[in-house]
């Protein structure tokens, strides 16, 4: 063990150490998809944290952690970024450099069972904070969530119907910490078992007592995957003789992927028709998304855009959060130097202002989101709380196809649906597209990323208000509330001592007093100012007083 410390003395050597442990996560997701494996990953990471000899090295081991988590969870983005990747894993990956700190600070040497108990929930608390941050779509938003990996886990998705995947990312931190004591420090091993246990009965209670969706009825939605085509003509000539095919299959709603028209449908008033025609032919209104400059105004868009037999509906949705470097460049006027050394935007895509819900045939409401709008959990939920009764994102990762990407993004719906409780459909250009009903189990088969068909899927619908949907984040701000009490907790700690040794000085021999106006006696002199009476003082003789 000792010659492991000497070698891991060099800052280097720990830093690599530090990156690869923090990489290991990136197994429980698609497509190696070893979802238990989420619950031990961590271990090799927190345990070369807390073995840190300072709080500032471990901080270093959770920033390189966090670098090497970003990096294996985006690998697939280096062709387009190139060496751009490096210093965006770079930047997220000091997000957890305070959770490294923490780690050192509750877990180093043998702590006490207190202190055990206490990191078995501000350390899942501080993994939270990190997970918020780097949620915002400005720095990437929520791809790659800890507790994203449990998306085929059908306990798991009854808790993200409680608590989102906030819940799972909490509970898969603290089921890592419980067994990192239980391996590292076994004289505390009670309140690690007891944090195992706990987790268990959260767990059953979630699978118990938590609302479940009604189901009701049912949908028949078709979904056109063109797969890998070079041209939008060419593209939208193949859609077009895919969904020829659903003609007499009673379809209720047609769904393209994401940039399935590559031109405005205003300004391209023959193509309209011919979709148009499509939708009579099939009895069913078409969902197609455009990726084109406006005609009515300036900028591109990317656009879910509803038409039905009688032309475009009017229903149409701007995608609101856009791919950082992929569709905007942030900060431009800084970094429009990435679009030189990898496939970043050229020219920045426009945003939309707000979600929609879109009325379409038979009397079904769907509520659209756009690529990787599907990894907010926001999102689905305020389309919830609007009504829709069938969640779709429509999507494109056809950059991505040799790579763990589509399907990493097609297991997203799982947890979306689970978390608003109703369906969700994935719909792809070029793969994978996949359907999920309201408690986020698959229908049907993915359409893999070597497919170009249309199916058909048989989508039960369902009602109700799950317990995230009605309550929001709150796992989130619970999160909060630990770190901001551990916080207050442990900034009285000092002023505690101060006071405590303020009256301990008091009460020292020889002092008076323990009030602010207390002073020490003069020698020889009592607390009152009297000179002691047993004393024997010698009588100097003085000048005559007159009597």
């Amino acid at each position: 063990m000792k010659t492991l410390g000497n070698w891991l003395a060099s800052p280097w050597r720990r830093s690599t150490i530090a990156a690869l442990a923090g990489a290991l996560p990136v197994f429980a997701f698609p497509a190696p998809s070893l979802w238990w494996f989420a619950y031990v990953a961590l271990v090799p990471w927190i345990m070369l944290v807390r073995s840190a000899p300072t709080g500032k090295r471990a901080a270093y081991d959770g920033w390189f952690g966090g670098l090497g988590f970003m990096l294996a969870m985006h690998h697939w983005l280096l062709p387009s970024l190139h060496v751009f990747i490096f210093l965006i894993a770079a930047l997220l990956g000091a997000l957890w450099a305070p959770w490294g700190w923490l780690v050192r600070h509750f877990l180093a040497g043998t702590p006490a069972r207190g202190r055990i108990a206490a990191a078995l929930v501000v350390l899942p608390s501080g993994w939270l904070m990190a997970e918020l941050v780097r949620s915002w779509q400005g720095l990437g938003g929520p791809w790659g969530m800890l507790g994203s990996s449990q998306w085929q886990v059908e306990p798991a998705l009854r808790l993200a119907s409680v608590g989102g995947v906030w819940l799972l990312s909490f509970l898969v931190v603290a089921v890592n910490v419980a067994v990192t004591v239980l391996v590292a420090v076994r004289e505390s091993r009670i309140p690690a078992v007891a944090g195992l246990v706990a987790t268990a009965a959260v767990t059953s209670a979630a699978w118990m007592w938590s609302p479940r969706p009604d189901t009701g009825g049912r949908t028949r939605i078709a979904v056109v995957q063109a797969g890998v085509i070079d041209g939008p003509d060419q593209r939208f000539a193949r859609e077009e003789q895919l969904t020829r095919r659903l003609v007499g299959q009673d379809v209720d709603l047609i769904v393209w992927g994401e940039s399935s028209v590559g031109f405005d449908l205003g300004d391209r008033p023959d193509l309209a028709r011919r979709i148009a025609d499509l939708s009579s032919a099939t009895g069913a209104d078409i969902l197609v998304n455009v990726d084109a400059r406006r005609s009515d105004k300036p900028g591109i868009y990317k656009s879910s855009v509803l038409v039905g037999p009688d032309g475009l509906t009017g229903e149409r949705y701007d995608k609101m959060r856009l791919v950082p470097f992929g569709e905007y460049v942030p900060a431009r006027s800084l970094l429009g130097w990435a679009t030189s050394v990898g496939k970043a935007a050229g020219e920045d895509r426009r945003r939309g202002s707000e979600q929609v819900v879109m009325d379409v045939g038979h009397g079904l409401r769907v509520g659209p989101m756009v690529c990787f709008e599907s990894a907010f959990p926001d999102m689905s939920r305020h389309l919830a709380q609007d009504g829709a009764e069938l969640l779709i994102a429509q999507s494109a990762t056809s950059t991505f196809q040799q790579s763990w990407a589509p399907e990493q993004h097609a297991s997203l719906a799982a947890l979306r649906a689970a978390e608003s409780g109703r369906p969700m459909v994935h719909a792809t250009l070029t793969g994978v597209s996949a359907v999920y009903d309201a408690s986020g189990q698959r229908v049907g088969e993915w359409l893999g990323t070597d497919a170009s068909t249309a199916r058909v899927y048989d989508v039960p619908l369902a009602t109700g208000t799950t317990l995230y949907v009605r309550f929001g984040d709150w796992t989130v701000h619970a999160a909060l509330l630990v770190l901001a009490a551990w916080g207050a907790i442990t900034g009285l700690g000092p002023l505690r001592r101060i006071r405590s040794a303020a009256r301990d000085d008091a009460s020292r021999p020889g002092r008076a007093g323990s009030g602010a106006g207390s002073r020490r006696p003069e020698e020889g002199v009592d607390a009152e100012g009297r000179r002691p009476t047993t004393t024997r003082q010698k009588r100097v003789p003085g000048p005559a007083t007159p009597s």
